[in-house]
Formats: C-alpha cells, structure tokens, sequence
C-alpha cells in the first residue's frame, strides 16, 4: 500500500497551511508518491504566474516535488481512467471538467493506494477510489 497525494496538499504544505509532519501522521512509514498530474498542475500555475516572487517560490516547490518518487502513467492506467469516466457519465456526473482528478484516481486505483485531499467533493463519486480527507487549517 502506499499514498498519492492531491496538488492541493503539496501547495498548502508549501503555503505552510499544513505540516509536512500533518501527513506523515497518516502515512507514517509507508510510501508516498508524486504523480506526473501533480507536476502539470504545479507547472500550469507558475505559467500563469505574474508576481516574480511567488513564481519563484513555486519554483522551488516544483524541484522539491520532485524528489518524490514518481508513479508512471501506463497503458494499464489509461484502461482504468476510461473505466472511471464511463462510470461517472453513466451514472450522469460529467467528468469533462475533472480530467486531472480521474488522472489521480486511475493511478490511485491502479495500485491500490489512497489518494490525500482535501477536496472531498472532486473524489466522493469516483466508484471504488480510496481517499483520505486531510483539513487544512
């Protein structure tokens, strides 16, 4: 078993909203993983970024980031992706506007692992994904 963790909590640890030791209280020794999603949301907002000093920041954040092991995305997670948009159009929640989220919840599945967030709403309806909500103060 292992965690992938949700962009929201790599940048609220960043932020210094939440403590690095916040997670390893739930993680404790088992492994955690950094997603390529995770580093195409982070890249996504330092493009867009106008302020030098935040992107500056972000920056480094994104160099820390990855020295977390890295999970690949598969042909195997591409299949499980499908499987969940399908599952989410059929039951009727539209899954156009959660792209990067399904791309986290086929990797999750994929490997058994539970997904950190603090975002419960994008992942409550996601069929069979084990997730974690983890508060930001």
């Amino acid at each position: 078993m292992g965690f992938l963790i949700d962009t929201n909590l790599w940048i609220a640890v960043e932020r210094g909203r939440l403590k690095p030791s916040d997670l390893h209280a739930i993680t404790q020794q088992m492994p955690v993983y950094l997603s390529p999603v995770n580093l195409a949301e982070i890249q996504f907002g330092i493009d867009l970024m106008l302020d030098i000093k935040h992107r500056q920041q972000a920056l480094r954040m994104l160099r820390r980031m990855r020295r977390k092991p890295l999970l690949r995305i598969t042909g195997e997670t591409g299949e499980v992706f499908g499987s969940l948009a399908a599952q989410l159009q059929k039951s009727g929640r539209s899954s156009d506007f959660r792209i990067q989220d399904l791309w986290l919840a086929a990797q999750t599945e994929q490997r058994g692992f539970v997904l950190l967030t603090a975002n419960v709403k994008d992942f409550a309806d996601i069929p069979g994904l084990k997730f974690q909500v983890v508060n930001i103060t």
